[in-house]
């Protein structure tokens, strides 16, 4: 089975957070990284194209998206698995496997699942977990387009006053 890209909102929600490098450099993390935040095979001295980033991160968004298919066991809309995708190419896809938020996602709870987004914001700095400006507002757009679509892609499922 082959995975379907992921929709554009989140193409450009990742584009916006990563930012372009065209140059590689070292992550935080010290990882040599490249475009919007390539890692696999990158090696400093690296340059690439624009056209190139682009290609990396259809790449790598459609392998994360490949990840959240595997894990998440409820419809999702675009937004939903956009989102999702987004969080696993920046967090990792064992990130999601062992959140609560795949667990209320997989019991249906979308609303909880959504609220969990912000509790990523945390990153280690110099030994000590630390809440990130950046990974809040990561997160918190991530948050937004999970909830962009409120209709569940249920067939014979309608809304609260009665429309299909």
């Amino acid at each position: 089975m082959t995975t379907q890209p992921v929709c554009q909102a989140a193409v450009d929600l990742v584009k916006h957070f990563e930012g372009l490098y065209l140059n590689a450099y070292l992550c935080p993390a010290g990882v040599p990284t490249i475009g919007y935040g390539h890692t696999a095979g990158v090696t400093m001295g690296q340059t690439i194209t624009v056209e190139q980033a682009d290609a990396f991160l259809a790449s790598d968004l459609t392998q994360a998206a490949g990840h959240v298919d595997a894990l998440v066991t409820v419809p999702l809309n675009e937004d939903q698995r956009g989102a999702l995708a987004s969080f696993v190419f920046n967090l990792g896809a064992g990130s999601l496997q062992s959140s609560t938020l795949l667990k209320l996602l997989n019991e249906g709870d979308y609303a909880g699942a959504a609220g969990q987004f912000g509790r990523w914001v945390y990153a280690t700095v110099n030994g000590t977990p630390t809440k990130l400006p950046g990974l809040v507002a990561r997160r918190a757009a991530e948050e937004a387009l999970f909830q962009s679509q409120t209709a569940q892609p249920k067939a014979g499922v309608t809304t609260e006053d009665g429309t299909p």
